[in-house]
This record gives structure tokens, C-alpha cells and sequence, in this order.
């Protein structure tokens, strides 16, 4: 039995950052910024979530290995989702959804009602999972002067 379930974030998680925020295939489907992340990036970004009062980070675990990050960050009267599955073996087997829906009933729980992403529009397998656990499509957002990501799709809860 495949048993997915997310955990609050912990200062052993930061090796899996390292390698997550290392692989361009990710970095592709998020920022598309292709750079080195060097180590005292990711250990101020790192201790930035562990400390913060506002947001939640979480760890997606199958069967107890970590597959991936969840958080929601407070974004004035909404909270934004972000997701990544940093273990590529694990892509497109429906984890991400379920790791969302679990985010979802964490976050009605707390009374978090309005609940947002963005996502690139050629990243269809994520639009798909987003939409299976009840995102709808709201609008493209144009930035033209990201180079490396021109425009994004808003969905929400």
C-alpha cells in the first residue's frame, strides 16, 4: 500500500533542497532559472522557512521517504501553494495531488479559505493535478521582463 503524508519541515530536510534546487529538469518547471544555488542561498532560504511565523513548509513522504516540498505562504487575505515532487521516479503516479489534498484539508482546518498557485502553461501535468483536487483556471500573468519566465498561469481554490 502506497501511503502518502505530509510532515512539518525539519532542519535534516535542508540536504534535500540541495538536490532538489540543483536539477535543472525542476528548475525548469518552476523559475526556469538554470543557476547554481550556492550553499549560503539555500542555508538563509532554508532557515527563512524553518523560522517563519506565517508560513507552512511541509515534507510529502511516501511510505516514509521524502519525495518532495509543500508549503503555503500568507500572501495578504490569500495563501499561495507551491509544490515540488524532487524525486523525478515519482512524477506523473498522482503523489502530487495527493499531497495537495492533504494541504488542502490542513489548510480548511485552519480556517484558510483562499488558496492560490501559479504555474507555467506548458506544465500541463501539474495543471491537470491542480485541477483534479479543485484549482480552477483565473487568468495568465504576463511578465515580460522575466526572461526566464515570461508568464504564468493563476489558479485558485
Amino acid at each position: 500500500m502506497q501511503t502518502i503524508e505530509i510532515r512539518k519541515i525539519k532542519k535534516t530536510d535542508k540536504k534535500y533542497f540541495a538536490k532538489w534546487w540543483r536539477d535543472k529538469d525542476l528548475a525548469k518547471l518552476t523559475s526556469g532559472v538554470l543557476k547554481s544555488i550556492n550553499d549560503d542561498d539555500l542555508g538563509n532560504y532554508f532557515s527563512d522557512i524553518l523560522n517563519s511565523k506565517k508560513d507552512y513548509h511541509f515534507i510529502i513522504t511516501l511510505n516514509n521517504k521524502v519525495i518532495g516540498h509543500i508549503s503555503l505562504s500568507k500572501k495578504r487575505i490569500w495563501y499561495e501553494t507551491q509544490i515540488i515532487i524532487g524525486d523525478k521516479k515519482y512524477w506523473g503516479k498522482g503523489y502530487g495531488s495527493k499531497a495537495i489534498q492533504l494541504l488542502i484539508k490542513y489548510a480548511r482546518e485552519l480556517k484558510i479559505h483562499k488558496i492560490f498557485l501559479e504555474v507555467r502553461p506548458d506544465n500541463i501535468r501539474a495543471i491537470r493535478s491542480y485541477e483534479k483536487s479543485g484549482f480552477k483556471r483565473k487568468r495568465t500573468i504576463k511578465r515580460p521582463k522575466n526572461k526566464y519566465l515570461s508568464e504564468t498561469l493563476r489558479m485558485e481554490l
